[in-house]
């Protein structure tokens, strides 16, 4: 009996693995008393004999079942996420609380251009940050090979879905404290809550539903995707909506505030 098991998710292949090791024992176990009963042998005897049958297991993808290849990357964009967020949460805030707005608006009061010049410095801020994780990717000898085209398109959508929700609170919460803890509060659960480690499927709808609204959620299926199962970009249609209708919205609602 020969299993291919997706490990890109250590915990979850994990657990699958030990359930087909169970019914497979199982199974052999049942076999072989059987086939040993029938020849007359007793069953406390006929249980200890050779299995009837081998299991081979194959690992793909993250074959050493490390968790360092699983955790790493995740954890990593989780900071990157938050980092964000925190930054742009004082963007708009800040020029409320100290009053310069109205000098930020004299100097240009296109809102395109004066939300461009909040996200542009953190855009170009997770550019390095990425520079600094490919170089842990190779000091941790990880090697990271993808589709650089897709996976450049899909990080800049998550970039600008991240920083329209930071723009988006700054804007509706003019308090530096008070916009910092609400982000806070969406950035910090959401790698438990993005289905990285624990699935998705095996979550409460409403649960899902708020996992749904965080960039990192779609992000981190597109990461897996793209890196760890060495997919093409045509598996990524739903968390490239997502991510798009996450920047959209935010956008959208940020400009009419």
């Amino acid at each position: 009996l020969t299993l291919f098991v997706n490990a890109s998710n250590t915990l979850t292949s994990n657990s699958a693995m030990m359930a087909v090791n169970v019914a497979a024992s199982t199974l052999k176990a049942g076999i072989q008393i059987k086939a040993q009963q029938k020849k007359g042998v007793p069953e406390y005897v006929a249980s200890k004999q050779f299995e009837p049958f081998k299991i081979t297991m194959i690992k793909q993808n993250i074959r050493s079942g490390n968790y360092l290849y699983f955790m790493l990357p995740g954890v990593l964009l989780t900071v990157l996420q938050q980092v964000m967020m925190l930054g742009l949460a004082l963007s708009f805030a800040s020029e409320f609380e100290k009053g310069t707005f109205p000098e930020l608006v004299q100097k240009s009061n296109n809102v395109f251009v004066l939300i461009l010049v909040k996200i542009l410095p953190y855009i170009l801020m997770s550019g390095l940050i990425y520079i600094l994780y490919y170089g842990y990717s190779i000091w941790y000898r990880m090697p990271l090979n993808l589709d650089g085209g897709a996976f450049f398109a899909t990080t800049i959508l998550f970039l600008l879905a991240v920083s329209f929700i930071g723009i988006l609170v700054s804007i509706a919460i003019p308090s530096q404290l008070k916009a910092t803890e609400i982000l806070m509060v969406i950035a910090t659960p959401s790698f438990i809550l993005s289905g990285f480690t624990w699935p998705l499927s095996q979550m409460p709808e409403w649960v899902v539903a708020i996992a749904k609204m965080i960039p990192l959620t779609h992000y981190l299926q597109i990461f897996r995707t793209l890196m760890i199962e060495k997919g093409s970009i045509e598996y990524l249609q739903g968390p490239v909506i997502g991510l798009a209708i996450i920047a959209a919205v935010t956008l959208i609602a940020s400009i009419i505030l």
